[in-house]
């Protein structure tokens, strides 16, 4: 007779999250910012949503493993994420590439990322790890996937998301057999294997791992004495398990979490500024198909202390007002126009001017009879009275950094050079 278990896996599971990424792909918003730092959705950051998923799930113990630019990342999660307690068997560790297993090397691959602090993972004494990237964009419950990985007696699970069969070139992608047992894991194929039964689609790597505790440190030594190995899971690690033991896809439709609104599941790699641009005015849609709103799986984040929106002025074209867009607090629209537009904290938004599909970051200011249309417009910039951005593309790509979407990405040094 199949014991029940008592409490849930996840309390006895620790969630690892790698954030050491730079995200150049977002070229100018990840100069002074980790990927997993960059802004999201008018109040969060990227990492938010997989630190509230391990939250959610009812983990307790988190570790984030920063190394590029990590200031800004460190900062928040110092102010968002410090409410852990020690004495309920919590514990949040922010953890830098601090030179612990070498005086000479940094994290030189995401493995590595967590071999040099096995000291500290092997002190909380947790019976599993969950290995986490921290620059997606979803909603999961982990201990769904936990409890595969218990039941399938797998080596390590990998989180796997569906997608068309030639859209997975550019993932690493795990040939499976009729009961997601994983055959062959490819890197980026030219001809990604189908899923048995389903040839039309292919199952991709989401970067998400859960393994015994003790069967990942043996692993990490392992690797760690390897002197041809590059120390990145999804190079190393991963492929030794799928030929020498036994690995498993976990689908994410059976954990994605969705609430009423949410019609697919729901997943994003908001790597490019098109990506980035697209996910963001998304959420202005009357039923988004990222449900943020869903008081049941909160995102969790920083919760600045900041006075309500403001709208003021109403005279013919120049009213304070808001379509189909976010708007956060501390943001003062005054005799402008917004229209699908999503804004940060602390937007001045001043007369006459209008936006269109704008997603603008926090403490930005915008002058008068601005005319911005599809932009993004990065922390702090003060837009010039008059600009117009969105109706010249060969002006725009000489000013801004335009990207093969349309999408200008604005920064204060772009401003700067301007000829006004």
């Amino acid at each position: 007779m199949e014991q029940k278990r008592i409490q849930p896996l996840a309390r006895d599971a620790m969630a690892y999250v790698l954030a050491g990424g730079r995200g150049s792909r977002l070229k100018e918003l990840t100069d002074r910012r980790a990927k997993p730092a960059v802004y999201f959705g008018g109040k969060a950051r990227i990492i938010d949503f997989a630190l509230s998923n391990a939250l959610n799930s009812g983990i307790r113990r988190i570790g984030v493993a920063t190394q590029y630019k990590a200031h800004s990342l460190i900062r928040h999660l110092q102010r968002g994420w410090n409410f852990f307690r020690p004495e309920r068997n919590e514990s949040f560790d922010i953890l830098p590439a601090s030179q612990r297993v070498s005086e000479t090397q940094w994290y030189e691959g995401t493995a590595d990322a967590v071999y040099q602090n096995i000291d500290i993972i092997e002190d909380y004494g947790v019976e599993y790890m969950v290995i986490l990237a921290g620059d997606h964009i979803y909603k999961m419950d982990y201990e769904l996937m936990l409890q595969q990985h218990v039941d399938s007696g797998a080596q390590v699970t990998i989180g796997c998301l569906e997608v068309p069969r030639m859209e997975a070139t550019g993932f690493g992608v795990m040939h499976v057999d009729d009961k997601d047992q994983i055959i062959a894991f490819v890197e980026k194929p030219a001809d990604p294997p189908a899923i048995p039964g389903n040839p039309d689609m292919a199952l991709a790597s989401m970067g998400i791992y859960v393994f015994h505790t003790k069967f990942l440190m043996d692993l990490l030594r392992r690797d760690a004495a390897d002197p041809t190995s590059s120390r990145d899971f999804g190079k190393d690690i991963i492929p030794y398990i799928v030929e020498h033991g036994k690995a498993v896809a976990h689908r994410f439709t059976a954990s994605c979490v969705r609430s009423d609104f949410e019609r697919e599941a729901y997943w994003r790699d908001v790597g490019t500024v098109d990506a980035y641009w697209q996910a963001n005015i998304d959420l202005t849609d009357i039923t988004p198909e990222l449900d943020i709103y869903d008081g049941s799986w909160p995102i969790w984040t920083f919760a600045e202390i900041k006075p309500p929106a403001k709208f003021v002025h109403d005279d013919e074209n120049r009213r304070g007002s808001a379509i189909s867009s976010l708007v956060s607090g501390d943001c003062i629209i005054s005799g402008s126009t917004l229209h699908r537009s999503l804004l940060f904290t602390g937007v001045r938004a001043n007369s006459y001017s209008r936006l269109e599909g704008a997603v603008v970051l926090p403490n930005v200011l915008i002058g008068r009879h601005a005319n911005l249309r599809n932009v993004v417009i990065d922390r702090g910039v003060v837009i010039p009275e008059g600009l117009v951005v969105g109706e010249d593309p060969v002006l725009d790509a000489k000013r801004f950094r335009r990207s093969e979407g349309g999408v200008c990405l604005i920064t204060q040094p772009m401003i700067d050079k301007l000829e006004l």
